[in-house]
């Protein structure tokens, strides 16, 4: 049995080597699958031998049951707060302060990015991750534990030597700006609340009582302090924070050693400067005195220690007027406000106009024209309104409502995304002409080759007005145009003709029928086997459908009943579009009620390609990965998605597994 328990530990050390590799050196050894392979060996063993599964364990990162709520968990040393300086001035007077308690010619400072995101504390005994808790009061905090433990870059288990027997460190979780967007994008996608901001959207997530939703979350950690560490032998901060490393901590790469009040101002100004260019947010800038038998000499006020200041970046905030309201109709039909403001200068740019999303959002913050409104540059990049300030409020506003009419085409709106958005109902609508053109021939629609390209000639020379008047087109009406030739013009018909046998699925997809994607199409096609049978759906019919809900049923309804649509859909039954679906072709069924993701490149087949053989053998092929996915097809450069499904435990099948599928 010592045997055994020495090849676990073995194991054990090597996986959270490689996390440390991974994760926070962003340098790794070996490749994914390898690293799979190994993980597989230890939990065999440890499934076999569970005497031997401990706390630093890799395979302990989930797998906790949900929680009933959070108990509190006292920190043995405060999690102070800092004081503010608003601004350089009050960087220099802390910089002389310093001087005149210490009664000292030379003092070095560290410079830190102060980061926006949710403070914690990890607590390790003998160099195992015991526990972690929130910030709280200073005093107490929460125990999230579990959660903290789904962050891959904290080490369950310390590397290095001189590991103290008890260790608190002291950082801060939060989520870059880039993975902030991609967890908003899918949000968005699964009709989720959107997070606010990537602070709100960590912290939210640590506090999750299931820590399987906290691992599915993109959190990162970066550790900057200590609380108790027994037998404490470091001279100065920055050396700490050196040591950090070598445990396998992640550090901020931006810590610097400054030796003066003029570093310290250009450290400031610096990333002031750059905080536009780091991936995630940063609200200013920490300085701490270096030496920590210096910080122990000049102490703590009640709540904040004298040794250290939080340097403020300029407000990202202003107040300015809304002035009016426009309602712009975007390329696909999506009926934005957009409010025009008094012009107003806001991170050293000038901002006159502002997304106000949806009439959700206007309800919400109960924004009216002439409203006086405080505006941020979020990320300081994208403006919004972050409140109205009623007290500044003129009499006699009345609530902004969207109108129910499309402002381009006067054509009836629809509601998508569960009612938050307003849509034209019109694909004819000049508005979104061209795009609903664009999506018509592309090769998951109608597969119109080189149609694509050909788009803004077409329309502006008058001879596409919608999508059917594709079928109308000849040689003759192509060869004098710009770029156009015989063989092209010859080329172009010939791609239009052969899309006149394109399947039903595909034809249904591409009328661009809003909340209807490719699955869908390929449902509605199932059930009601030809266009004219769509046409004359049924709600209660279609609202039973798999996949197929209110906001969907209502969606389909209203577009096939808009007499604009109808004219469309009508034309290309004339032209001889009218293809039939066939179920005794779909009888396969091998891979009936199971769900697919693909994420990389296939060698030998097309990622559409790979959705077909799913789709005909009864199986579903889906973009997000989740706790439903049943595979994940693998190809080369995989990305998120092949994280996402390791962590889900899901099966993953490289591209002969999937072959085999078939074959079996």
């Amino acid at each position: 049995m010592k045997n055994i328990e020495k090849k676990i530990i073995k194991i054990k050390d090597e996986l959270n080597h490689h996390n440390y590799r991974y994760y926070v050196l962003n340098d790794p050894i070996i490749s994914d699958f390898k690293y799979d392979e190994i993980l597989r060996d230890l939990e065999a063993l440890e499934k076999k031998y569970p005497e031997y599964k401990t706390l630093d364990s890799p395979t302990q990162r989930v797998g906790a049951p949900i929680l009933k709520s959070f108990k509190p968990i006292e920190h043995r040393t405060p999690m102070l707060s800092l004081s503010n300086a608003k601004d350089q001035h009050e960087i220099v007077d802390f910089y002389h302060r310093v001087f005149k308690l210490l009664e000292l010619k030379n003092v070095e400072f560290v410079g830190e990015t102060k980061l926006d995101g949710l403070g914690v504390e990890l607590i390790y005994e003998n160099g195992i991750f015991i526990a972690g808790a929130t910030r709280g009061d200073g005093y107490v905090g929460e125990n999230i534990t579990q959660n903290l433990r789904t962050i891959h870059q904290i080490p369950l288990k310390l590397l290095g030597d001189n590991i103290p027997k008890i260790l608190e460190v002291r950082g801060e979780v939060i989520i870059s700006n880039n993975n902030f967007t991609e967890l908003n994008e899918n949000r968005k996608k699964n009709n989720e609340p959107l997070f606010a901001n990537p602070r709100n959207a960590a912290a939210g997530s640590l506090r999750q009582l299931n820590p399987e939703i906290t691992e599915k979350r993109p959190l990162e950690i970066f550790i900057y302090a200590f609380g108790e560490i027994t037998n404490n032998n470091f001279k100065t901060h920055f050396d700490f924070l050196e040591q950090l490393k070598k445990w396998g901590f992640p550090t901020n790469p931006y810590n610097k050693i400054l030796s003066d009040e003029k570093k310290m101002i250009n450290y400031f100004n610096d990333m002031e400067n750059d905080r536009n260019t780091l991936p995630y947010d940063i609200d200013g800038v920490v300085f701490k005195v270096n030496s920590l038998e210096l910080q122990n000499k000049l102490g703590t006020r009640t709540r904040n220690p004298r040794w250290a200041i939080a340097g403020k970046f300029k407000p990202k905030q202003e107040i300015t007027q809304i002035i009016s309201i426009d309602e712009q109709v975007g390329r696909t039909g999506i009926i934005t406000p957009v409010a025009n403001l008094k012009p107003v200068k806001i991170s050293g740019a000038t901002i006159s106009r502002v997304t106000l999303h949806n009439q959700d959002e206007i309800d919400r913050k109960d924004i009216r024209v002439n409203d006086f409104v405080v505006v941020e540059r979020a990320g300081d990049v994208i403006p919004k309104v972050i409140k109205v300030i009623k007290e500044k409020r003129t009499k006699n506003t009345k609530p902004y409502k969207l109108s129910n009419k499309c402002p381009i085409c006067h054509s009836p709106t629809i509601k998508i995304e569960n009612g938050a958005l307003l849509k034209c109902s019109n694909i004819s609508c000049p508005a979104q002409l061209k795009k609903s053109i664009e999506h018509f021939v592309s090769k998951k629609a109608m597969d119109i080759v080189g149609a694509e390209a050909t788009i803004n000639l077409l329309v502006e020379s008058n001879l596409i007005s919608n999508v059917a008047d594709f079928y109308k087109l000849q040689e003759n009406n192509l060869i004098n145009l710009e770029r156009f030739g015989n063989k092209s013009s010859k080329n172009l018909i010939g791609s239009i003709n052969k899309s006149k046998n394109i399947s039903l699925p595909k034809l249904i997809y591409a009328l661009g029928i809003p909340n209807v994607g490719e699955y869908t199409s390929k449902i509605l096609a199932e059930k009601y086997g030809n266009l004219n049978s769509l046409l004359n759906a049924k709600k209660d019919e279609l609202i039973l459908l798999e996949d197929i809900g209110p906001i969907v049923t209502e969606s389909i309804l209203t577009f096939v009943r808009d007499e604009k649509n109808l004219k469309v859909i009508q034309s290309l039954l004339k032209h001889g579009i009218d293809p039939t679906y066939d179920n005794s072709k779909n009888k396969l069924e091998k891979l009936k009620n199971k769900t697919f993701v693909l994420t990389g490149t296939l060698e030998n087949y097309t990622r559409d390609d790979a959705k077909s053989l799913i789709e005909n053998a009864g199986g579903k092929a889906t973009n997000t990965v989740s706790k439903k996915t049943n595979f994940l097809i693998s190809g080369s450069n995989s990305g998120s998605k092949l994280e996402k499904a390791k962590k889900l435990n899901i099966k993953i099948l490289n591209e002969t597994e999937f072959i085999k599928l078939f074959s079996e």
